[in-house]
């Protein structure tokens, strides 16, 4: 029979249904993996950082967060957040990055396991959940639901729309072209480019071969294309970044192009071992039975390239890593550029890793209003005028550092935040003020006193410095404990800050007294050097208040007594 007595197939309803169903599919894992990070997103990155402790457990958690979330990108961004804060080398962060590429491999064991009748019923329960639910959690679990009950319909509206196709000789010629890898690993990689999602491109796949329409080799070869297609992903999602994230993504992209380079011409054999380990239906026969064992095959192959490219490459790990800080060095950041740079807005849409990383964040906040405070004694009681242009400066990074946190807060308000939520921003909000007025006062009142000093040609007596350095150091003491109470939610040291108020009440009472004596002596310019020293043990004393206002921020001591 020729081309032209083919009865052609309608290429419109055919493409509609095709490009309505990969809609609904990225609709629904989008969904799905907003609603996924929502709930346990908190619960993730105490998985990765408590499964980080060697390459294999990285890889394990690696893989289980990304299987939760289905999403590589979050489990890089992770990653990245934990690079940035010096709780992981890169070296260390490898594995988890290998072993987010096996956790992607889920959706598509999901899809092919046939599970799609059960679409209608997740959409319709997930979004009665959703909508009537008043609870936040729960309201996330139905979203995540409909996501996934969504993510089957679409693939099951690819499937029915590709099903003309069978009997269509032209396309199953082009579909025989797919045998060489050549052409279907260029093919999957321009569309998993196109459409950002290897995920989709695997879900496409899948749907073809649950119509007779793609064989194991050229759906292999596919599926390889996609791992090509998705380092696109990597690199656009890495403009803009951190140094940090773009080793991330040159890692991931390493990975995924030298694997694919490796299993190139070993596609064959990768098809004869996925025969060998899935389920087998001679019930069928020709494309009846090309259409009910491909898909698991498929699946199965995508799973087995990923993990046999992480075994292959987790002993090279640090080798990758080397190649990715040798090809993207560090460049010097300002401090509050470093902050800017690591408030990740692609962490928004999980408002409790947002919060996690504002709070490690205003953390460094809180060091640079201590290193500050530790500049400001020596400065104001015996310091020039460089010395005290200085530690102004300093100010204006904790100004800038706290104007970036509070807008990014301000953004994380906006999502839909659960209670305890709620209570967590408040917090950091507060604690950012606070810290920022650390710096105010030290600016605005120490340093003041300081030029005020050199302008009377005042001078400090060894005495009275004495006084104040022990003040100063205490409320030093105070702000270190703060910080490190609010770092690490620790009631003990936020309770050590608190307690703290009788022994500088004491201190300043000395103080108090000494320069009392020393009013009366006859020197000259005592009284003006009697208001600067008064106004120092103030102004320290005003940094304390602060320090005391962030340590009853930490809940376990939040109603435990007043703040004043």
């Amino acid at each position: 029979m020729s081309v032209d007595a083919v009865q052609s197939p309608e290429w419109w309803a055919i493409a509609s249904g095709l490009f309505g169903g990969l809609a609904l599919f990225l609709f629904g894992l989008d969904l799905m993996t907003a609603a996924l990070k929502a709930v346990a997103g908190d619960r993730l990155r105490t998985v990765l950082a408590r499964l980080t402790v060697n390459r294999f457990a990285a890889v394990i958690s690696g893989a289980a967060v990304t299987a939760v979330i289905q999403s590589s990108s979050i489990t890089t961004v992770l990653v990245v957040s934990f690079i940035s804060s010096g709780l992981l080398s890169l070296s260390q962060s490898v594995g988890v990055i290998l072993g987010a590429n096996i956790g992607t491999t889920v959706t598509a064991q999901i899809i092919a396991f046939k599970v799609t009748k059960l679409s209608m019923m997740m959409i319709g329960g997930g979004f009665a959940v959703m909508f009537l639910s008043k609870r936040g959690t729960l309201r996330h679990h139905g979203r995540g639901a409909l996501g996934l009950g969504l993510v089957f319909l679409g693939m099951t509206v690819m499937s029915d729309a590709m099903a003309p196709l069978r009997e269509y000789p032209p396309f199953l010629d082009w579909m025989t072209r797919m045998e060489h890898p050549a052409l279907g690993i260029l093919a999957a990689a321009a569309f998993t480019g196109l459409v950002q999602s290897s995920s989709a491109t695997t879900g496409v796949v899948i749907a073809m071969a649950s119509q007779g329409l793609v064989s194991l080799s050229a759906g292999i070869a596919l599926i390889l294309g996609a791992n090509v297609g998705t380092c696109i992903t990597a690199m656009l999602a890495a403009i803009g970044k951190p140094r940090a994230a773009v080793r991330a993504a040159l890692v991931h992209i390493l990975f995924n192009l030298l694997g694919v380079l490796i299993w190139f011409g070993l596609i064959d054999w990768l098809a004869a071992l996925t025969v060998w380990m899935s389920p087998s239906s001679p019930e069928f026969v020709g494309v009846d039975r090309l259409a009910a064992e491909t898909p698991r095959q498929i699946a199965n192959a995508h799973t087995a390239f990923n993990i046999a490219n992480t075994l292959i490459f987790l002993p090279f790990a640090s080798v990758l890593a080397a190649i990715a800080e040798r090809l993207v060095p560090d460049r010097p950041l300002s401090e509050e550029d470093a902050i800017r740079a690591r408030l990740d807005d692609s962490l928004l849409d999980s408002p409790a890793l947002a919060l996690g990383e504002a709070r490690r964040q205003i953390t460094r906040v809180g060091e640079r209003a201590i290193a500050m405070l530790e500049a400001a004694a020596p400065a104001m009681l015996s310091g020039a005028e460089d010395q005290l242009d200085a530690v102004e400066e300093m100010d204006r990074a904790v100004d800038t550092a706290h104007a970036d946190l509070i807008d990014y807060l301000g953004r994380v308000s906006q999502r839909s935040l659960t209670p305890d939520e709620t209570v967590d921003l408040i917090q950091l909000m507060d604690t950012c003020n606070a810290f920022e007025s650390i710096g105010d006062v030290i600016e605005t009142d120490l340093v003041r006193r300081g030029r005020e000093r050199l302008e009377d040609g005042v001078t400090v007596s060894p005495a009275t410095a004495q006084l104040i350095r022990e003040f100063h150091e205490s409320v030093v003491q105070a702000c270190r404990d703060a910080v490190g109470a609010f770092e690490e939610n620790d009631p003990a040291r936020a309770a050590r800050v608190v307690a703290r108020k009788q022994s500088l009440n004491e201190l300043a009472d000395r103080a108090a007294r000494h320069q009392a004596e020393r009013l009366v002596q006859p020197e000259s310019g005592r009284i003006a050097a009697y208001a600067i020293e008064t106004d120092m043990i103030e102004g320290l004393r005003r940094v304390f208040y602060y320090a005391k206002r962030i340590a009853h921020q930490v809940p376990a001591i939040r109603r435990r007594e007043p703040v004043g």
